[in-house]
């Protein structure tokens, strides 16, 4: 098996994503605050990929273009995206908007009850139209973008913080608070 700097993308991505589970979703594997020790990770990682090296997990990390991953002091965690109860201290976001991608079915839903953190723990937004776009598909055909006003969420009290390097995340988006909603030039028209 290629390591490091000579692994396969597949093989990168298998590896991301069996990180992304542990760090994000199995209970009692990281402490309060998301951190394990990078050596417990090895091991763990070990019963799936027999072969990884300690250095393929660093290789894993630094080609993570969202930027899920945190690494410090021999310990790593997952930023964001948690369904286990961790408290991950992040900075405070400043963009003046963000954007939620869906599917068209949800639309009127969230328009009256506004975007909830569904089986995670945060609501997911993001500082970049293309990756909206991007997010929108993997739920649908028909996708719509919501463009969320941030001022109007800190005026409601909800924080929003800096989890990647585009992903921002609050508590909750209340409806008024979504601008507008439209359907992406790269879909069709917009509007």
């Amino acid at each position: 098996m290629l390591v490091g700097e000579r692994m396969d993308e597949r093989t990168r991505v298998r590896i991301s994503k069996k990180m992304t589970f542990l760090l994000r979703h199995k209970k009692g594997f990281v402490d309060k605050e998301g951190w394990v020790d990078i050596e417990r990770l090895y091991e763990e990682l070990r019963r799936y990929f027999p072969w990884i090296q300690l250095s393929d997990i660093l290789y894993v990390v630094s080609k993570d273009e969202k930027g899920r991953f945190e690494v410090k002091n021999g310990k790593i965690r997952a930023r964001y995206g948690h369904t286990i109860d961790v408290e991950v201290k992040l900075p405070k976001a400043s963009e003046k908007t963000l954007y939620h991608g869906t599917s068209c079915e949800v639309v009127a839903k969230i328009m009256k009850e506004g975007i909830v953190p569904m089986r995670r723990k945060k609501v997911h937004l993001t500082a970049s139209l293309k990756e909206a776009i991007e997010n929108a598909k993997r739920k649908g055909n028909c996708i719509k973008i919501l463009e969320v006003d941030c001022e109007c969420l800190e005026r409601h009290g909800h924080e929003i913080f800096k989890a990647g390097r585009y992903v921002r995340v609050t508590d909750y988006v209340p409806p008024e608070c979504i601008r507008r909603v439209f359907v992406p030039k790269s879909e069709g028209r917009e509007g």
